[in-house]
């Protein structure tokens, strides 16, 4: 994998193309065609990449963004948020090691990371328990529920 960059405004266009590519699969696995991640305007992307606290780190190959993923940091707290891989590299690691060198670049003080995901999202469960997640909580959201999961940093 190439090293992660930190992706900024240049990128915003060529992000949310894959964030929608990407999370096409997770609104058909849970019936929502209205999952945040696919109804973000590229005004809203433009301002959470331009947000102090949010780290969004992405991966290229030969040029094109294939995976991304935002880390909002607030204390102790780090938040995880739209891990995305191209639908045609998915299974090829990219998330697992784009989610390591994430957390390898946290600031100093962190403690916790979080996370959450559809519960029919199996294949995002399966990595994140890999990873060392655990599940703290659900919620309800339409006719399925958010699993709530978080990483203590020691």
């Amino acid at each position: 994998m190439a090293d992660p960059v930190r992706l900024g405004e240049a990128d915003a266009g060529e992000l949310l193309t894959l964030q929608r590519a990407a999370f096409v699969t997770e609104a058909q696995a849970h019936g929502d065609p209205g999952l945040p991640p696919l109804r973000e305007t590229l005004g809203e992307l433009v301002a959470v990449l331009h947000d102090p606290d949010v780290c969004t780190w992405g991966v290229r190959d030969g040029g094109r963004l294939v995976a991304s993923v935002r880390i909002r940091v607030r204390g102790e707290t780090a938040e995880v948020g739209r891990l995305v891989v191209a639908p045609d590299r998915q299974g090829q690691g990219l998330g697992s090691e784009l989610m390591r060198v994430a957390e390898d670049r946290l600031p100093p003080g962190v403690r916790v990371l979080r996370l959450f995901t559809g519960e029919r999202s199996a294949a995002p469960l399966r990595l994140y328990t890999r990873l060392g997640y655990v599940e703290t909580a659900r919620t309800p959201e339409g006719d399925y529920h958010l699993v709530h999961l978080e990483k203590r940093i020691p």
